[in-house]
């Protein structure tokens, strides 16, 4: 890297491009660091990449070329390939989500999970789904142990299904959970995209909701709030997030011991997708 400040921040995405375009999340939270960051005439250097290689090869480019300050990395998964070589190549780095070098923003998983599913069981629910992301990140992994652990103590054995926060996803898996031998009465979802595209998957399929099935959605939206019915939510302060995560960026840009910080906490939000379980 140059010994002259670049003025950007980088952020790489190992996502299908197409993605952007539907899921609100990402957007939100780049608000939120761009925001925080143009405090200091600072900019984000946007990069979407198809896997962690080309990411990968994106950080040596950038160092090699001293085009950025310091780099946000997203998305952690088992056994990150990416935290070695930035330290390697002596780029800057904050995790959004735990790592055990690297600086980092962390996420409470397990408390939102474990408040989702309490209300789902209040509602009298036992057939239970969820339709997670990934499963190699972490954050999937997590709100999986979550959920897994909650359903022991109750008794429950929940139905695990693994998408890609697309709403093909979401359409095709909510439609073989709801035509199996023994449909849930409620399903949760890693994301908006996938739940409002379960919502009118259960549509289609003449299952009413939150008559016969109660949804819930990981990430508030507009895109949840317009659904017909308006789905419930675990809903998060994704911009706050972006500038929770630009405050520790800041810190590593400027060498000072950056602060521990954690994402706001996902808060349950009911509205028209959750009611009592019919059977």
């Amino acid at each position: 890297m140059s010994a002259e400040p670049t003025g950007a921040v980088g952020l790489v995405l190992a996502r299908p491009a197409r993605l952007l375009g539907v899921e609100p999340f990402f957007m939100e939270f780049i608000a939120g660091i761009e925001e925080r960051l143009a405090e200091r005439d600072l900019s984000v250097l946007l990069h979407v990449v198809a896997d962690h290689g080309a990411e990968i090869a994106a950080y040596r480019r950038w160092a090699a070329r001293g085009l950025v300050d310091a780099v946000v990395v997203v998305n952690p998964v088992a056994d990150d390939p990416r935290p070695p070589v930035l330290a390697e190549i002596a780029l800057p780095a904050v995790v959004v989500g735990d790592d055990p070098v690297l600086p980092s923003v962390r996420t409470d998983h397990a408390g939102p999970v474990a408040e989702a599913l309490g209300h789902l069981l209040g509602l009298g629910h036992r057939r239970i789904a969820r339709v997670t992301g990934p499963s190699a990140l972490l954050h999937t992994r997590a709100r999986t142990e979550a959920l897994l652990a909650g359903c022991a103590r109750a008794g429950v054995e929940p139905v695990l299904v693994e998408g890609d926060y697309s709403e093909e996803a979401g359409a095709k898996l909510t439609t073989a959970l709801l035509t199996g031998p023994e449909p849930p009465t409620a399903i949760l979802y890693d994301n908006d995209v996938m739940a409002v595209a379960g919502l009118a998957a259960a549509a289609e399929l003449g299952v009413a909701v939150p008559d016969h099935l109660s949804l819930v959605a990981w990430d508030d939206s507009t895109l949840c709030r317009l659904a017909s019915p308006a789905l419930t939510t675990m809903s998060v302060d994704v911009h706050q997030f972006g500038v929770s995560v630009a405050e520790s960026v800041l810190e590593r840009i400027d060498g000072v011991p950056v602060v521990p910080r954690w994402s706001p906490t996902a808060r349950f939000v009911p509205r028209g997708t959750t009611a009592a379980a019919s059977s």
